[in-house]
């Protein structure tokens, strides 16, 4: 055997184990969702064809439309928050905090990231409880009137996007940090040459710089909050009312509550096709935008 023939085989034999992975875990089950979409199915018996008459339900069912429309809102509110503050932290970290204080904030700011889900939304519920929460006791402490910040359809979609945010910003911000890094000192040389103030090279070399990952971090920030669910379902279960209820969450009790596999199915799709459709746009804009 030959060399070349060598190496190919053992790039195969290590990227195998990872493949079969994805395609066990990824890839099956989407063309499984996409068979059991099209079927009647509960798990205890076998499924039974019924062609598009899921997805006729989930464009009809009112719940699902809240759901979807809960999700759009969190996405809208999430990402270009946690993109900028993600932004902003980095690159203060990066050009005013290059010591030890830096490196330390930078570790607090990630512990959030590591927290588990079910750790940070029983926090947050705590800390925003009506009676005798820590924020309410702020606010009584400045006399002002209580929130029911989990309780009141307001405030309760809110409340869960500001900890989103709050957990993921450390993320993104490590990410922007490395970028921010990676850009060559000689261009703010030539730019503070040239008479160009802090806020000019902001905008006229960093941000051109960190486009590709400007990009990395809005893909990674839609697709995790159109798959919102845990801190939804830990901290308000989507009430009051309807109001926090998101698609998977829509997914969840249609298929592990009600059984309805099937109809569960057919919005997971539906999921797909929303975040596959958002990716095309956005990949259009920032190819008009490079372009540009």
């Amino acid at each position: 055997m030959s060399r070349k023939k060598k190496e190919a085989l053992q790039g195969i034999l290590y990227v195998l184990p990872s493949f079969i992975l994805i395609m066990a875990f990824c890839i099956v089950p989407i063309f499984m969702s996409g068979y059991f979409s099209f079927t009647s199915y509960n798990i205890m018996t076998p499924p039974k064809f019924v062609g598009l008459e899921n997805y006729e339900r989930v464009f009809q069912d009112s719940y699902v439309a809240d759901a979807a429309k809960n999700t759009l809102l969190y996405v809208l509110m999430t990402v270009p928050v946690q993109t900028i503050l993600s932004l902003i932290f980095a690159a203060f970290l990066a050009y005013k905090m290059q010591n030890r204080a830096g490196g330390f904030l930078r570790s607090v700011m990630f512990i959030p990231v590591i927290a588990s889900a079910v750790t940070a939304g029983t926090i947050w519920r705590i800390i925003l409880n009506t009676e005798g929460g820590l924020l309410n006791n702020i606010l009584n402490f400045l006399h002002l009137d209580s929130v029911n910040w989990l309780g009141s359809t307001k405030t309760a979609l809110i409340s869960i996007c500001i900890v989103a945010v709050w957990k993921n910003v450390g993320y993104f911000l490590v990410i922007y940090y490395a970028g921010i890094m990676g850009i060559s000192k000689d261009l703010y040389e030539a730019a503070k040459v040239d008479g160009a103030t802090s806020i000019q090279q902001f905008f006229k070399i960093t941000m051109p710089m960190l486009k590709p990952i400007t990009y990395l971090v809005v893909t990674l920030g839609i697709i995790w909050s159109f798959q919102v669910f845990d801190l939804a379902y830990l901290m308000t279960g989507g009430g009051p009312g309807r109001a926090t209820v998101t698609l998977v969450m829509g997914i969840y009790n249609a298929a592990f509550k009600q059984y309805k596999m099937g109809y569960a199915c057919a919005m997971a799709m539906l999921l797909l096709v929303i975040v596959v459709v958002i990716n095309i746009v956005e990949n259009l804009f920032f190819k008009e935008r490079k372009e540009k």
